[in-house]
């Protein structure tokens, strides 16, 4: 369990992929119950740990999670997040690099609960709700390119979806079209930073995940970090 930042308020884990935020139909423990059962034998804490989940993380994807400590926060994040005053950045590996380079995808989702699937479509549907995205491309591999992705609205499966509409399908995701799944079940799909002004004290938080160890992922983040010296010049 990898513990990134931790105050009196908050607490931000770098989620592996594989692990459930909250609770699901598959009766395996989510993060939020190891955290609670970690906070109350580390911090020796008697009776219930309170830890609020703020926003969730699908099971296949990897990357930064915040959970609230204290009512407090978890209200004002709640607000945070419905008022669009946390930013949130993640990097996709995608088979087939989006054309234009940059932009912002525009489309309407509807989500099948009983399939657990989203579909995006470019008009309003009945039932639909508005997705809308940044990206841009970071590094270009052989096989695979490196993506970035500001999150504007927050919609189920969004980038996974909104990629895959545009011909960049997620590396291993299998839901939205990929043909290929990753070894260990995860999709090539990275919460990659977060930054908001804190709910009680105020700071600027600004936090990032490392990259996985795998070798495509290093070697594109060292590409796109050389790309972007490269243009700075």
């Amino acid at each position: 369990m990898d513990i990134i930042y931790e105050d009196n308020h908050l607490l931000i884990v770098n989620k592996a992929p594989g692990e459930i935020v909250q609770g699901d139909k598959t009766g395996d423990e989510p993060l939020v119950e190891s955290l609670k059962r970690l906070i109350k034998e580390r911090d020796a804490k008697p009776g219930n740990v309170f830890l609020g989940v703020v926003h969730r993380l699908d099971r296949p994807v990897g990357g930064l999670v915040v959970f609230a400590k204290t009512s407090k926060a978890l209200s004002r994040m709640n607000e945070m997040f419905r008022k669009g005053e946390v930013h949130k950045t993640y990097w996709a590996l995608t088979r087939k690099a989006p054309q234009p380079q940059h932009g912002e995808l525009h489309h309407w989702i509807t989500t099948v609960e009983k399939t657990n699937k989203s579909t995006a479509h470019d008009h309003e549907v009945p039932g639909s709700k508005e997705a809308r995205l940044r990206y841009r491309t970071l590094a270009t591999g052989e096989r695979f390119t490196l993506v970035e992705v500001q999150l504007i609205t927050g919609r189920k499966h969004q980038i996974r979806v909104q990629l895959s509409a545009i011909g960049s399908t997620i590396r291993g995701d299998l839901k939205y079209g990929d043909k290929r799944s990753n070894p260990d079940g995860s999709i090539s799909l990275l919460a990659r930073r977060i930054s908001f002004v804190h709910p009680v004290s105020r700071q600027l938080i600004e936090i990032e995940a490392p990259v996985p160890t795998e070798r495509l992922w290093t070697e594109l983040e060292a590409a796109a970090l050389n790309n972007n010296s490269t243009n700075t010049l």
